[in-house]
């Protein structure tokens, strides 16, 4: 018999309809020589502190650094999962074959490697590994199992992960907790929320200590259109008076009038970060809302796997894009078929292969986040949004580049020049999938519209006459983090980046994963860390203190963890030694644990939530 283990019981339920075991059973599916059973996610968890030796139990500076010889993993406490867990034993060990269906990613693979290993299994184990939950591909990764050990080094790099994250966690908590939380105050610190607290904490003191200051514009209107020294910002008021009284009067003379074709590429495809992202700017959705409905949407075979930290697909998806694009022709929403008139222009040709968009070198285990064509129905309005911006990013890589012209106007009244821009849309190509819905909401942060002003014609050598103004403005602050911005902060280690591929080469070296980040953002809500004000995320007086109270780099800095984050890829790619990470982990908890111990000053929290 094959024992077929999958993440969920609604995801056990699909495969094992696909592969003909449909007589329902206590906990498991059986039929056609198979049984499929499910976990419900995280079965088993690193042992805690008191389950290595009883010493470990009370917090107690003298007990620290707690560094176990060797790791070991325990059955959470519930009662629903000891129950299934003991269906999963026996059958597991009743086996001639285990088919590992989690999740095809890094958090998976732990789990069920975690299960099985709890639950004894000696019988050889192929791996399931699809991107999407449809039959289809149901189908296709049965005829094509993998080898467990093919993927070893995913498991490696979640397993070293797990570890950093206890070994970090556990004793930076109760370490921070016994010298300056006055035992009446938990500070929980952890390998990646903190260092996120910290962009956050330091965000706002950059705030509070900003002095504005004041500087002077100087623009002037002819035939109905503001022109901008060029000049830029007078920083006194003398200085751009008299400048205004230089140009007052006198008449203002085009010199230049420059026109240039341009073309602009479809955005790439979604990740999952860039998908949180907009949908936070768009539909003020937290990156833990977007999670979820993403997720459900895969699960019922809607969109391909979520989890994902890449915005290519690979070359072999290429064949299949007619297909799903003819599924996406046929949905409707109130009897609207909101994409026909969209993929109509394509239908029938050869679609357009872009290297921005069709690239295997760019992807690893999964592709970016597509349709997969089936026809989505019963959405919630929330989950259509999102299924909206996944269909519309899809569709849009396969039509043209959209074709504008930016003109760009100068102008002179004694010696001082002045200059407008302005930019025509010429053809829209991609830029149709914008025009409806998803990519216009009140909570759009997009900008972009404000800059397709079209100009009145100018020649070179006219003149007239024109109003200037000179306007006092004052320097502002950088703005709060937004849950959007924060993603991006954290995907760049911290680092302002709005350079596309730039940004695509730092994510090596981002803080967590592209599938923790919303939870990471979610537990500092939870421990009162942070709290919001509309959309934005400020810190409380505890976060704040508790930043402040940190003065090891290597516990806020996001810099050092993007380095751990890296170093678990290498672990992945085979290219870093997993017993190396938690070595050099376990010599750095070491030395946080001495150099805390060792503070003769009497710093203590002093703010309790």
């Amino acid at each position: 018999m094959t024992v077929c283990i999958a993440e969920k019981p609604s995801v056990a339920r699909d495969i094992a309809r696909i592969i003909g075991a449909t007589a329902s059973k206590d906990g498991y599916m059986e039929g056609n020589g198979y049984q499929v059973t499910w976990t419900y996610g995280h079965l088993c968890t690193l042992k805690e502190p008191h389950d290595y030796t009883p010493m470990w139990k009370t917090w107690s500076l003298t007990s620290l650094p707690m560094i176990p010889q060797r790791f070991g993993i325990k059955l959470i406490e519930q009662e629903h999962i000891t129950k299934q867990f003991a269906v999963i034993e026996r059958l597991m060990q009743q086996a001639d074959a285990i088919v590992n269906c989690g999740d095809a990613g890094q958090e998976g693979e732990l789990i069920q490697r975690w299960v099985m290993q709890k639950a004894g299994a000696k019988c050889p184990v192929k791996r399931l590994w699809i991107s999407s939950m449809t039959d289809e591909a149901i189908r296709e990764g049965f005829a094509q199992l993998k080898d467990q050990q093919d993927y070893q080094p995913l498991y490696m790099a979640g397993l070293s992960r797990a570890i950093g994250d206890w070994l970090l966690g556990m004793n930076a908590t109760r370490l921070y907790t016994l010298k300056y939380g006055q035992n009446r105050q938990v500070l929980s610190i952890g390998r990646v929320q903190t260092p996120t607290l910290a962009l956050i904490v330091n965000r706002q003191k950059e705030i509070q200590n900003f002095k504005p200051e004041p500087y002077w514009v100087l623009a002037t209107v002819y035939r109905d259109t503001t022109f901008t020294a060029t000049k830029g910002k007078f920083t006194s008021k003398e200085e751009g008076e008299q400048a205004f009284q230089a140009i007052e009067g006198k008449p203002f003379v085009i010199t230049k009038v420059e026109k240039k074709e341009g073309k602009e590429a479809p955005p790439q495809l979604y990740d999952l970060t860039s998908l949180q992202v907009d949908c936070n700017k768009k539909f003020g959705f937290s990156a833990e809302q977007t999670l979820n409905l993403i997720q459900s949407l895969y699960e019922h075979k809607f969109t391909t796997y979520p989890r994902v930290d890449t915005q290519y697909l690979s070359d072999d998806i290429y064949p299949k894009c007619p297909q799903t694009l003819n599924g996406l022709f046929q949905v409707k929403v109130n009897g609207v078929a909101p994409y026909a008139d969209l993929i109509r222009p394509i239908g029938g040709k050869a679609l357009r292969k872009s290297k921005k968009v069709f690239d295997t070198s760019k992807v690893t285990d999964h592709h970016a986040i597509i349709p997969t064509g089936v026809i989505p129905q019963s959405l919630s309005d929330a989950e259509r949004k999102v299924y909206d911006l996944v269909a519309r990013r899809f569709i849009g890589v396969f039509l043209p580049d959209c074709k504008f012209s930016t003109t760009t106007v100068l102008g002179e009244v004694d010696s001082i020049e002045f200059k407008v821009t302005g930019k025509e849309i010429l053809e829209p190509g991609w830029r149709v999938v914008r025009e409806k819905g998803a990519e216009n909401s009140e909570n759009s942060e997009n900008t972009e519209n404000t800059e397709e002003k079209t100009l009145p014609t100018f020649e070179k050598g006219e003149s007239g006459p024109h109003k200037p103004t000179l306007t006092e403005k004052m320097t502002t602050p950088p703005p709060y983090y937004t849950e959007a911005t924060l993603l991006r902060a954290m995907e760049t280690a911290g680092k302002f980046v709005e350079d596309e591929e730039l940004r695509a080469a730092m994510k090596e070296n981002g803080i967590g994963r592209p599938s923790s980040r919303a939870s990471i953002i979610e537990t500092l809500f939870k421990r009162h860390y942070i709290k919001r004000e509309r959309k934005r995320l400020v810190a409380t007086e505890t976060g704040i203190e508790l930043i402040d109270l940190i003065r090891e780099d290597l516990l806020k800095s996001c810099e050092l963890t993007g380095i751990w984050e890296k170093k678990l890829r290498d672990i992945e790619h085979q290219t870093y030694d997993a017993q190396q990470f938690i070595n050099e982990l376990k010599q750095q908890v070491t030395d946080i644990v001495n150099d805390v111990m060792s503070d003769p000053t009497n710093r203590r929290i002093t703010v309790t939530q």
